[in-house]
């Protein structure tokens, strides 16, 4: 159990991490050039590029190298374990998965070069697990230009989230949470697990923060639950103002919005005004490194909580199967991700029928929600881009007498928490 809590609290660090134009192109329909006339079938019968009668292509950049290769190269290794185990069982409907791999080593301007390459060159049929905040924000309005599906991103940023996604918007499948949604089942958590009426947020100014707050915003207007909002500098080491604020408002919950960088200076502050209120925070913190930095100050004051979105314990057996097909990287959180984001790709192309199209893969995924191997349903129906949309509950606890993450509640939804 305790090496499962650890790996539970290690899937925040692959956020942390990832958090630090393209010209639109008809698909060709691959195959041998010779001088038969070739067969006329109507234009929405002609298969996506990167599809063949044997094999489906498909390819991502990533960081295979330099700071960030400790991440990108286990990643990687999940999803080719993933086809791996697909195609040894022959493929889907016959087809076997290719996976190309361009390693951008974190850099914005490689991952548009290799965008273009693999799209424009290597002619796949999708991008699955889009990889890292920089290369993502960078290249997302090319990938939605191109039309290619792209399916699972390494970042939680912003611009991947829609709730009606249409035209060139509708091939982004995120799978990762997404920062608004999170901020969204924050509230949802608030109000019905902790009856929140007045909830005083603290959210910083970096692109984490506003998102989150974002997601806070809307749910609380869509609920009638009145907030309270305090930005701070992101890094912040005094954030003695806002906390102030945020006590004088006599709130009944708090929000804290930031992710490592800062939440223990706001936590820490709390406790020191005695703003003995319990907070829930963003599953990024969810990690010993936080724990172990206000587990003290907290004591007998309040709690800390925090969001996830897996459930290793409830998906045992997808665990087995992943440990099986890659031994090398069992107990690796990054492959682990990457495992899942070629589940969700072979899932939406499963239920594909007859001719393989951009349109159709789309439909597919739309079509009824998948299931997250080690976690809750994501649904992409009516053009919902939102991410994970079920999580867990922890807190601030001790794990075998030290710091860490305690289990409070398992996956839920906003809805099923609001009794809805």
């Amino acid at each position: 159990m305790k090496k499962i809590i650890a790996m539970l609290a290690s899937l925040a660090i692959v956020a942390s991490f990832a958090a630090c134009g393209a010209k639109e192109e008809t698909p060709e329909t691959p195959g041998t050039p010779g001088t038969e006339t070739p067969v006329e079938k109507p234009e929405d019968e002609e298969p996506a590029q990167g599809v063949f009668d044997d094999k489906i292509i498909v390819g991502n950049s990533a960081a295979t190298s330099g700071n960030y290769a400790p991440v990108g190269v286990p990643f990687n290794a999940g999803i080719e374990a993933y086809f791996k185990m697909i195609n040894e069982a022959g493929g889907v409907n016959g087809r076997k998965i290719e996976f190309k791999h361009i390693d951008d080593e974190f850099d914005p301007v490689k991952g548009k070069a290799a965008l273009s390459t693999l799209v424009e060159d290597e002619k796949i049929f999708a991008l699955v697990g889009h990889f890292g905040t920089p290369v993502v924000g960078a290249t997302i309005e090319d990938v939605k230009e191109y039309g290619i599906p792209a399916v699972y991103f390494a970042t939680g940023i912003g611009q991947l989230y829609n709730d009606k996604a249409e035209g060139k918007d509708r091939g982004i499948f995120p799978v990762q949470p997404i920062y608004q949604t999170e901020g969204q089942i924050m509230v949802a958590r608030a109000v019905g697990d902790f009856e929140a009426k007045k909830i005083g947020v603290i959210y910083t100014n970096d692109d984490a923060g506003k998102d989150l707050f974002a997601g806070v915003e809307a749910k609380a207007k869509e609920l009638g639950v009145e907030i309270v909002a305090e930005q701070v500098a992101a890094g912040a080491t005094d954030v003695s103002s806002a906390v102030t604020s945020i006590k004088n408002a006599n709130v009944d919950f708090v929000i804290g919005a930031a992710i490592q960088a800062t939440i223990p200076t706001i936590v820490k502050e709390l406790a020191a005004q005695n703003v003995n209120k319990d907070l829930i925070t963003t599953y990024v913190n969810v990690s010993p490194v936080i724990s172990e930095a206000v587990i003290n100050e907290i004591n007998g004051k309040f709690d800390v909580y925090g969001l996830g979105w897996v459930d290793l314990v409830a998906n045992a057996d997808s665990l087995a199967a992943f440990a099986e097909w890659a031994p090398d990287y069992a107990t690796n959180v990054y492959a682990m991700t990457g495992w899942i984001a070629g589940h969700f790709f072979v899932e939406g192309l499963k239920r594909v029928e007859g001719t393989v199209t951009w349109d159709k893969y789309m439909d597919a995924l739309e079509s009824a929600p998948i299931k997250n191997p080690f976690g809750g349903e994501i649904n992409y129906a009516g053009g919902l881009r939102a991410g994970t949309q079920e999580m867990n509950l922890s807190k601030v606890g001790l794990v075998e007498n030290a710091p860490g993450w305690v289990p409070v509640d398992g996956l839920q939804s906003m809805d099923s928490l609001l009794g809805k």
